[in-house]
């Protein structure tokens, strides 16, 4: 694979991380009390809004990573472990 072709899939999961940040940060906003009838209803989205939160400080990490992949990409040791000097590209993003 080519590195025109690496950075096409780099700038492409960016876009989908961004999407999901955007969709996460809809997921956890603060839970109106009138969203339950009685106290353990509302604990449901209470919970998942923690799940979510989550997930939103995980996929934030991303785009940083990515960034620091794309910008190593043009170099001719892109995707060689540093240990084991096997090519291991698709473990880098």
């Amino acid at each position: 694979m080519d590195t025109t072709n690496i950075k096409e899939i780099i700038v492409q999961e960016c876009e989908k991380t961004e999407a999901q940040i955007t969709s996460y940060k809809v997921l956890t906003k603060p839970v109106a009390p009138d969203v339950a009838i009685g106290r353990v209803s509302r604990m449901d989205p209470i919970n998942n809004k923690s799940v979510f939160e989550s997930a939103l400080r995980k996929v934030e990490e991303k785009p940083r990573k990515l960034s620091n992949a794309l910008s190593k990409v043009d170099n001719p040791n892109f995707g060689i472990c540093i240990k084991c000097k096997q090519q291991k590209l698709w473990g880098a993003f």
